[in-house]
């Protein structure tokens, strides 16, 4: 699908790659009715909690390094600016500089909501800008100001020359997309538009761009990139406005999760010619190897990587194959976003664990550039198959499948998620750290983690005993599907 960065609004991931939140079958069929376009999503009589998508677009936003987050809407709106605001402080403490990013809301009240505050956007803007001299400004839009029909692009067309800095529309009415992974590509598309420049003449440099979460592993990524002659220009966390302004210039993209990178990564190769590395993610080892082989492939560096990847098997494989004996047999259900939940259902299955039931919070069908995405393709292709389902972050879908299937664990990417599994005497594994399972090292250590789970049940088990749970028998005797409607 072509990206226009000409026009501030996008499409949601529905509209355009298809996805979808409600599906109970096989992974196999979820797969093959995605390869062929068949694929069609349910929706919901009864929805448990959800996440809004401005969320996860403003606090990528809000990631950059002295900037400006306008949210023009109600102050109920602007509640997920602490979160943001505190990380960015935090994040840019632990890597040792100093972020002036601020986070406004504009406090739209019933006045503004009846008569339109276009005017006091417009001042809010201004007075941002001269009290903070931000190096960028991302105004955005909420579910009151597209209800009424606020028109933010004007007004940001029409204070652009007195601001003197990048300035973009951020459309991130909450209601318009059931998938929150939405505003990811909405916070790529106003970097795009309002601060990634053309490449000068004759310039690529040696630079990678890695989109991921927090730069945890930083150090580490940059000490495995040396190796090859590689300089990571880590996105958005900490990043300058200078240094997105040259993302065209690099010699490739790649990213810790096809969920959150794809937008970007798609982006920059139509619009500059700047190669994504598309591979199955970083997880476990056949993700990690495959993942540096295309990288290899893309930058030339083909010799240097197999070298690499020689020294890291000889290091480390003994010790997982070692691991491994402690884990065969082990069976484990997955909840997460779609750009783990296929990953590491990957490596589950490499050590030896059996993963009965996996549930992705949404399901791309299709990527931008057409194709499925290339974890689903890799079970596929490898004849992997396990009962799958989709579901928007839905607790009670979880419980009833912890319940009937009762596995040695569970494993997902939220912690309200893995609290209620430990609450059902389920031991939980909590896959917080984007950088858990990366390459040889973590992965041996993700292996240890989950022989600590098992082996050490007393927490969950006396958890369990004084804990009541609100699902009724009722519940757990019905079919996991059970408020999904049938798609038309």
């Amino acid at each position: 699908m072509a990206i226009n960065i000409e026009n501030s609004n996008i499409g949601t991931r529905e509209n355009r790659i298809g996805s979808i939140t409600g599906y109970v079958g096989t992974l196999k069929d979820l797969a093959t009715k995605s390869e062929c376009g068949t694929l069609k999503g349910c929706s919901r009589c009864f929805s448990q909690s959800s996440t809004c998508l401005s969320m996860c677009g403003l606090s990528q936003l809000a990631a950059i390094r002295d900037v400006a987050v306008i949210h023009h809407g109600p102050a109920g709106c602007s509640v997920s600016g602490a979160n943001s605001y505190y990380m960015s402080r935090v994040m840019a403490k632990k890597r040792g500089v100093a972020s002036r990013t601020i986070y406004v809301g504009t406090d739209m009240n019933e006045n503004d909501t009846i008569f339109g505050s276009t005017g006091k956007l417009k001042e809010i803007i201004l007075e941002v800008n001269k009290r903070y001299s931000p190096k960028a400004i991302f105004v955005s839009s909420s579910c009151a100001t597209g209800i009424i029909g606020e028109d933010i692009d004007s007004i940001v067309d029409d204070v652009r020359s007195q601001v003197g800095v990048p300035i973009a529309a951020v459309h991130c009415e909450g209601f318009k997309s059931r998938i929150w992974a939405t505003g990811f590509d909405i916070s790529d598309h106003a970097v795009m538009q309002a601060i990634v420049k053309p490449p000068r003449e004759g310039v690529r440099t040696n630079k990678i761009n890695f989109k991921n979460f927090f730069e945890s592993a930083r150090p580490e990524i940059i000490e495995i990139f040396r190796n090859f002659d590689l300089e990571p220009v880590f996105l958005y966390c900490n990043s300058t406005v200078e240094e997105l302004s040259r993302l065209s210039e690099s010699i490739a993209t790649t990213c810790i999760c096809g969920t959150l990178g794809n937008y970007l990564g798609n982006a920059l190769e139509e619009k500059y010619g700047v190669p994504y590395v598309r591979s199955i993610n970083q997880c476990g080892i056949k993700g990690f190897e495959a993942w540096l082989r295309e990288i290899g492939k893309v930058t030339g560096r083909a010799d240097k990587i197999e070298k690499y990847i020689a020294e890291q098997r000889a290091l480390y494989l003994p010790q997982i194959e070692e691991a491994k004996k402690e884990l065969k047999g082990l069976t484990a259900v997955l909840g997460m976003g779609p750009g783990y939940t296929f990953e590491v259902s990957r490596v589950l299955d490499e050590l030896g664990i059996k993963v009965v039931w996996a549930l992705a919070w949404h399901y791309d069908k299709k990527y931008e550039n057409g194709d499925v995405p290339p974890s689903m393709k890799y079970l596929l292709d490898n004849d992997i198959d396990f009962e799958a389902s989709v579901a928007d972050q839905q607790n009670y879908e979880v419980m009833n499948i912890l319940n009937r299937y009762k596995p040695d664990m569970y494993l997902s990417r939220h912690p309200g998620s893995t609290v209620w599994a430990i609450k059902n005497g389920t031991p939980a594994i909590y896959v917080a750290d984007e950088y858990m399972i990366f390459g040889y090292r973590h992965t041996l250590e993700f292996a240890r983690t989950i022989i600590d789970a098992i082996k050490n049940r007393s927490f969950e088990e006396n958890l369990a005993k004084r804990s009541r749970l609100p699902y009724t028998d009722w519940w757990y005797s019905q079919k996991v599907d059970a408020f999904l409607q049938e798609a038309k």
